[in-house]
């Protein structure tokens, strides 16, 4: 048995090593990324329409949104859109998860035609890198006309605006005032004579409990 082929990119300290026991192979056998990279989270993201004049309300059958090579290089697409967007290239993604229905005109996972649509993106001229990859057949997707859902994670070298422990969420921040929070003053008994001392808010998010200070704990 061979040994395994290890892919290293990045600067000493910042890695992305990238195994592939088979040269030859769609995908990886896995991935080690080194504590100096930083990691974006993608989504699970869906094709648009064939036109994109059409609005989704006005689909109405599969061909509106393509076979599975169609939907899979949509969603490739919209990734690859999105990581640029953030500074990340498609070289960037280590791990995808696909989740792929039956195409009706089949009842089948069309799961060469998905490998199709990939290959557009990965191990070509423009992008030599491939990902460590997951496909799951799933009895159906948010909408009826959709043929695949796409997850991604890329990393890359950090960049001096994220630090070291800092987590960045592309989207509206989650406490707002219409969530169904309680927030409770602590018992003023205990506060301390400190000067500019505050007492700690707690908010109940279920059974956890969020102190101001960084504590949590059982309510």
């Amino acid at each position: 048995m061979s040994a395994a082929l290890v892919l290293a990119a990045g600067s000493a300290g910042a890695e992305v090593n990238r195994i592939k026991g088979n040269p030859n192979a769609l995908i990886l056998d896995g991935v080690r990324v080194s504590d100096d990279m930083e990691t974006f989270y993608l989504s699970g993201q869906l094709a648009s329409p064939v036109d994109p004049k059409k609005p989704m309300a006005e689909v109405k059958s599969v061909e509106d949104m393509g076979d599975s090579k169609a939907q899979t290089v949509s969603v490739l697409t919209k990734i690859k859109g999105l990581l640029e967007a953030q500074g990340y290239k498609m070289s960037d993604l280590i791990k995808l998860t696909l989740f792929v229905a039956a195409d009706p005109k089949t009842g089948k996972m069309d799961f060469a035609g998905v490998n199709d649509g990939f290959k557009q993106f990965f191990g070509t001229a423009e992008n030599p890198n491939t990902v460590a990859r997951s496909t799951f057949q799933v009895a159906a997707l948010v909408g009826p006309y959709y043929l695949i859902e796409i997850e991604a994670i890329a990393a890359k070298k950090k960049s001096g605006a994220i630090g070291a422990a800092m987590i960045q969420r592309f989207k509206m921040p989650l406490d707002t005032p219409d969530n169904n929070q309680e927030a409770e003053q602590s018992d003023p008994s205990k506060a301390s004579t400190s000067p500019g001392y505050r007492p700690p808010v707690r908010q109940k998010r279920g059974s956890l409990v969020y102190y101001a200070n960084g504590d949590s704990r059982r309510g």
